[in-house]
């Protein structure tokens, strides 16, 4: 937990404000995971990862828009497949 903190506040992903009256917090919680090793390589270990309870946000009051910082590779391998066929520029 504490290298996922120190993580976290390394990358600046948020930042610390003051709560405005009438204002809802947005909670957290953390979530465990143990990750297989290799055997005879690589030991198991155990990951932290913090994350919003989004469900307790409603739209266009604790949020405009949704990002998600994950793509799966079928659908970068489509776009590039389309971009081949139809002799397009990607920027």
């Amino acid at each position: 937990m504490n290298e996922k903190i120190e993580s976290l506040q390394k990358n600046h992903t948020w930042q610390l404000v003051e709560k405005l009256k009438n204002q809802k917090i947005v909670g957290c919680k953390w979530v465990f995971k143990r990750k297989k090793g290799i055997p005879r390589v690589e030991d198991a270990r155990f990951k932290a990862y913090l994350v919003a309870k989004g469900y307790t946000q409603k739209d266009n009051v604790d949020f405009n828009e949704v990002f998600s910082p994950f793509v799966r590779h079928s659908s970068i391998r489509v776009l590039l497949a389309k971009i081949a066929l139809f002799d397009l520029e990607l920027k």
